[in-house]
C-alpha cells in the first residue's frame, strides 16, 4: 500500500501484477515506455502522453507531465507511513542537535568520534533493537560535538546517544 502526495491531494494506492487500484478504484491500463522517461498509456480507450521530468529516488518525489499538465508527487510506503505516526518525519523540517535512540537496544558499534565531520547519510552507531542491526545515519552535514555511549551499552527509547553540532 503506497500513499501518492499529488499536488498536495493525497490518495491512496495499491500496485502488483495482479492488483491496481487507486482510492479504492480498481484500473487496468497499458503501459509502454517508449523512450526513457517518457510513456505512452492507454486507459479505458482514452491515450496518455506521460513524461517524467524530474525524480528524486532519495525523497520519493517526482514531477511528471501529463497531456502537458505538471504535477509534483510524493509516494510515501508503508515504512515512510510508520515513520510517520512515529514523529519521526516531522523532524525533517527542524534542525537537529541530537541522535535519540528510536527504540531500546544494544549499542553494537560507534562509527564516529568527537569532533569529526560527517555528512547527511553517513552512519553514525549501529543499534541492536528487535534482533535486527540498525544502522542510524547522520541526518544532515554536521559535526559529532560529544558521543554519550559506548559499544556495548544498552539504551532507552528517545535517550540521547549523539550531541551534533
Amino acid at each position: 500500500m503506497y500513499k501518492i502526495i499529488v499536488n498536495k491531494k493525497e490518495f491512496t494506492a495499491e500496485y502488483s501484477r495482479e492488483i491496481k487500484e487507486i482510492s479504492g478504484k480498481k484500473f487496468d491500463a497499458d503501459i509502454l515506455e517508449y523512450k526513457k522517461g517518457k510513456f505512452h498509456i492507454l486507459r479505458d480507450n482514452k491515450s496518455i502522453s506521460a513524461e517524467l521530468v524530474e525524480m528524486n529516488p532519495e525523497e520519493k518525489t517526482f514531477i511528471i507531465k501529463v497531456n502537458n499538465h505538471t504535477y509534483n508527487i510524493n509516494l510515501r510506503d508503508k515504512y515512510d507511513e510508520l515513520l510517520r505516526e512515529m514523529g519521526i518525519d516531522a523532524l525533517a523540517g527542524r534542525k537537529i542537535n541530537d541522535i535519540k535512540a528510536p527504540m531500546p537496544g544494544l549499542v553494537l558499534s560507534v562509527l564516529v568520534e568527537n569532533g569529526q565531520s560527517v555528512q547527511k547519510g553517513d552512519g553514525i552507531l549501529i543499534l541492536e533493537a528487535m534482533k535486527m542491526e540498525n544502522v542510524l545515519k547522520a541526518p544532515s552535514d554536521c559535526v559529532i560535538r560529544k558521543v554519550r555511549i559506548t559499544k556495548g551499552d544498552k539504551v532507552e527509547k528517545n535517550q540521547i546517544m549523539i550531541d551534533l553540532a
